[in-house]
């Protein structure tokens, strides 16, 4: 099994950064990717960004040149950096792990970027 906890959310003015961090227990976090969704109200929850175990990077177009992904194995923790928010950033972001075939997610933080 495996448990993740996001922090790091806030209210943050727009053009502003702020860094998220998902701290991961249990099995799965060395072996496979980690990745981060986010959801704003009203919408699906949609993929942001992802990290394999080897290191790759892969970024959903509208974040691609203002976020970054990376993982600390030795804390077992994923980072999401975000510079340059908009308002349109505004959601719920998300971690999701797996282990052994299943997907986990975290109870989510809360991203608000004022205009």
């Amino acid at each position: 099994q495996m448990q993740l906890v996001e922090s790091g959310g806030g209210l943050v003015q727009a053009g502003g950064s702020l860094r998220l961090s998902c701290t991961s227990s249990g099995t799965g976090f060395n072996r496979n990717g980690m990745a981060w969704y986010r959801q704003a109200p009203g919408n699906q929850r949609e993929w942001v960004a992802t990290v394999t175990a080897g290191g790759a990077r892969a970024y959903e177009d509208s974040v691609k040149d203002r976020f970054t992904v990376s993982r600390d194995f030795d804390k077992s923790n994923l980072y999401l950096q975000m510079n340059n928010l908009i308002p349109e950033d505004t959601a719920v972001y998300y971690c999701k792990g797996t282990s052994r075939g299943r997907d986990y997610w975290g109870p989510g933080t809360q991203v608000t970027v004022s205009s």
